[in-house]
């Protein structure tokens, strides 16, 4: 294993057997640990461990040595950073089992930073339950759970926002298990906590109506669920069309930023990638909900799919957007009432007008 002893595997903690060939410092119980780190996260970091885990040199002076410790925190966060993106990633995506490494990563780099028992380590403690319940791993996912409530149950000044995310993850856990009940009273703690933080028509508490719509759906009891669906929809229409309309200035006045990208004069009517990648998931979620239902609500429908035009415009997909802003605009056509089609109209004039959109 070379000068640096055997080490211990990344994923699992066992003897270490294998060893990067590339970094030379990040150690494996067997192939399979190492093949499911590198395809998680490990490619992606290998080069940062080095100096991140190189000791110190010994003849520093004071100032020096501080400097190195600082810029060790920097490397450390960074990682951690980067790590937890990635996993949020392929949760997004459905990939729970290639996420954990990853996030086992940002819970690692978030304790050597803050320590085992920080408030930091809850949203890397929420991401591996996640993953792990997604996995079908319920075990793992009840021991990171458990950590979890215990740092929040131990930090007085815990804040609403950490509190709403422990009861959605807990909430979302008690459906793997089929304990209906007990996650939807998990899921409106979450509605009430992000609320109070965020107000009720945000995409914070979106969340928490959305998982709860999914158990009514499961129990068949459609009046509600299609109630609390409609309540979704409503949310993320209303912030994408403010994301369109942010789009809109930054084409008008010149600078070619991305919609997603932070910008301190839009930033409030913008969206990050992570929130994205939610709407993505539940507005595709929804519209498959109400394509299929018996009783067709095509009012509800042309929302959804005015929403996910919105959402394939600022996401530069334009052949998606077109095709779900065309479904959009044939349903409103045939409603009594229609107040959106201007709307649709000009959002379909604006995806037409770039060069990649195809008909």
């Amino acid at each position: 294993m070379g000068p640096e002893g055997p080490g211990r595997c990344e994923l699992c903690g066992a003897a270490g057997r294998e060893r990067c060939g590339l970094c030379r410092i990040t150690c494996y119980c067997d192939v399979d640990h190492q093949e499911a780190d590198w395809v998680s996260i490990h490619e992606r970091i290998c080069q940062l461990l080095i100096p991140i885990r190189a000791p110190l040199p010994f003849l520093l002076t004071q100032e020096e040595r501080k400097q190195s410790v600082e810029q060790l925190a920097m490397r450390q966060e960074y990682v951690a950073e980067l790590s937890h993106s990635t996993a949020q990633g392929f949760v997004a995506e459905g990939r729970h089992a290639e996420a954990i490494p990853a996030a086992m990563h940002a819970l690692r780099f978030r304790a050597a930073l803050y320590g085992s028992s920080s408030v930091q380590l809850v949203p890397a403690y929420l991401l591996l339950a996640e993953a792990s319940t997604g996995a079908g791993r319920l075990q793992e996912a009840s021991k990171y759970l458990s950590q979890a409530e215990w740092i929040v149950l131990r930090t007085p000044d815990c804040s609403a926002t950490v509190q709403s995310q422990l009861h959605r993850a807990l909430g979302l856990f008690c459906v793997a298990e089929g304990n209906f009940e007990q996650a939807l009273y998990h899921l409106a703690n979450d509605i009430y906590l992000a609320s109070s933080t965020f107000g009720l028509k945000s995409i914070e508490v979106s969340g928490g109506y959305f998982h709860m719509a999914n158990i009514f759906c499961h129990q068949n009891k459609m009046d509600i669920a299609n109630s609390l669906y409609a309540e979704v929809t409503d949310i993320w229409h209303a912030v994408l069309l403010k994301s369109v309309r942010a789009q809109e200035r930054i084409l008008e006045s010149g600078r070619e930023t991305s919609p997603f990208t932070e910008d301190k004069e839009v930033s409030e009517d913008t969206m990050t990638e992570a929130q994205r990648a939610e709407a993505t998931r539940v507005l595709n979620k929804v519209l498959e909900i109400r394509e299929k239902a018996p009783k067709q609500q095509p009012g509800e429908t042309a929302r959804v799919l005015h929403a996910l035009a919105m959402l394939y415009h600022l996401s530069m997909d334009f052949p998606q957007a077109h095709k779900m802003g065309m479904k959009a605009f044939d349903l409103v056509k045939q409603l009594p009432q229609q107040d959106s089609l201007e709307a649709i109209g000009q959002l379909l004039k604006l995806i037409k007008s770039q060069p990649s959109c195809t008909k």
